[in-house]
């Protein structure tokens, strides 16, 4: 035998051998795991009865993790004090439940897991697993079923609770803020039906929550809500639709404060909408005030003059549903100075207006020092309407396509209230040409009721444009920037041209809402759509 026969002998040995321990080794990983885990066994048994512990254990084939319990992990009834659930951030092959509250007697209780259980090596979820027991001598098993719609947009918010209050001697509209539910379930993060099992037969408050800080009460300021008008009876055959809404919020003013010189800020939550301040403290004959609401906070700006020499003014805020008077610190701090802002730059559309506001309240106008030329230095004749509250002056005019426009302001057009004038400002604007945009024609048909708000928005529900018709005819949009957009039409009951909201309280249901299929705008091009009702 040669040395090279024995060299390739040895060659092929060693590499059957190398062969071998990769296919042992599997680098290519082989098929992937998609086995969730399995439970063994628990302790107590799942649904067992007469439950006396405070602890349960469930263990599994694998090891698991846990991951966001605190949204995924619903249980009902609600309990006071959340138990303890472990492990939290590490693996392990057995659950522990650790309760602290003190159950209800004859009550049947749910542990909702959602997909927050999971093995540990590939993430395959243990799909909504429950774990029920009764402290009775039987499960209750009845169950209410039904959806979640949002009133204004396409698509609900996720992780919405649906809750059952009981209706018995202690029952009154303001549970829902004060107490926790008889019942809940959660929608997780991609159903928009729900379900609520292990129910005892009864009469029910049927509500659900968007609860943004998860103590299932509701909070009007953060809160998404949503009702079934009247009660329910269980057992019931019944699927109930939700339309989960946002409260306009009661008005409440808050402490106001003095933020520069005569400047003070007046905070409210709700609507500034008959809202008066009073001054109560005494004036000199000279005094004057102005009120602004202000551009970006829940405030509104009381501006006073002359300077006074004293440590604090008395105020009285009233409003229909409120009246309080408060006291406000005064100290010597500068003056805010006059600033002009123009809105829009740059571009502006056909029908909209130029804007022209004041960082402080404009008390003169000298329209004789403002001047506006269009592209051949043609003068172009204006119109102004002025918005006391917000400060702001708006230029109308004719403008046509595809043109260009240069407004001059001289120093002295406007005066603020401290006496402050502005300087020269000049102001340059385009219009874009006729075939940049698009329009769009709806006729409707079999529409309910009228009159209906036609509204064009982005895939955020934000509205772009809107229409509003009192009668069957067509709709037309012209003027629209190239790009899709959601149509939604509000059937504006009471007829004040505005989308309104509901109330829990006041047992009102917010308006009907219909959306239609998308629409695709593009340039220089006109489409006709039929909005058909159902």
């Amino acid at each position: 035998m040669n040395k090279s026969f024995l060299n390739f002998v040895l060659a092929v040995f060693i590499g059957l051998i190398l062969a071998n321990c990769a296919n042992r080794g599997r680098p290519e990983g082989g098929p992937k795991d998609v086995t969730p885990p399995k439970i063994i066994k628990s302790i107590p048994e799942n649904y067992t009865t007469n439950f006396k512990g405070d602890e349960i254990e469930i263990y599994f084939d694998e090891f698991i993790k846990i991951k966001d319990l605190q949204k995924q992990l619903i249980i009902s009834p609600p309990m006071n004090t959340q138990p303890n659930v472990t492990p939290l951030g590490g693996a392990s092959k057995y659950i522990t439940i650790k309760i602290y509250d003190t159950l209800q007697p004859n009550t049947t209780y749910a542990f909702n897991f959602g997909n927050s259980i999971t093995d540990n090596n590939e993430g395959n979820p243990y799909p909504y697993y429950r774990y029920v027991f009764s402290t009775g001598d039987y499960i209750d098993s009845l169950t209410v079923k039904g959806n979640i719609v949002d009133a204004l947009l396409k698509q609900p918010e996720t992780f919405v609770n649906v809750a059952l209050y009981e209706v018995d001697s202690t029952y009154s509209d303001s549970i829902v803020y004060k107490d926790k539910p008889k019942y809940i379930t959660n929608t997780l993060d991609s159903l928009t039906t729900f379900t609520i099992e292990n129910i005892k037969p009864g009469t029910y408050k049927l509500i659900a929550l968007k609860d943004n800080n998860s103590d299932n009460k509701f909070q009007q300021k953060t809160d998404q809500i949503a009702f079934h008008e009247g009660f329910i009876t269980v057992p019931s055959d019944t699927s109930y639709t939700l339309k989960l809404f946002k409260e306009n919020l009661d008005f409440r003013a808050t402490r106001p404060r003095l933020i520069s010189g005569e400047k003070i800020a007046f905070g409210y939550e709700g609507s500034y909408k008959n809202m008066n301040i009073d001054i109560l403290s005494e004036t000199p004959p000279e005094f004057e005030y102005r009120i602004t609401k202000d551009e970006k906070t829940d405030s509104l700006m009381y501006w006073y003059k002359p300077r006074l020499k004293v440590d604090s003014l008395h105020f009285k805020v009233t409003h229909p549903t409120f009246e309080k008077e408060f006291i406000v610190r005064i100290s010597e701090q500068k003056r805010d100075s006059l600033t002009i802002k123009t809105q829009p730059s740059g571009s502006i559309g056909i029908e909209e207006d130029l804007k022209i506001t004041g960082s402080t309240p404009f008390v003169e106008f000298n329209a004789s020092k403002i001047t506006l030329l269009d592209k051949d230095s043609t003068q172009v004749d204006f119109k102004t309407r002025f918005d006391t509250i917000n400060n702001t002056y708006a230029f109308q005019f004719n403008k046509t396509e595809d043109n260009s426009y240069k407004m001059q302001i001289l120093p002295e057009a406007f005066t603020g209230f401290f006496g402050n004038k502005n300087d020269t400002i000049n102001v340059s604007l385009k219009t874009k040409s006729a075939s940049s945009f698009g329009y769009v024609r709806f006729t409707l048909a079999n529409a309910p009721k009228y009159p209906l708000i036609i509204q064009l928005t982005d895939n955020k529900g934000k509205v772009k444009v809107e229409g509003y018709t009192h009668e069957q005819d067509v709709v037309d949009f012209l003027n629209l920037d190239p790009g899709t957009y959601s149509i939604r039409v509000v059937h504006d009951v009471n007829g004040n041209q505005l989308f309104d909201t509901g109330s829990f309280l006041g047992n009102i249901q917010p308006e009907n809402v219909s959306h239609f299929q998308d629409i695709e705008i593009r340039a220089d091009w006109g489409i006709q759509e039929t909005l058909t009702f159902n």
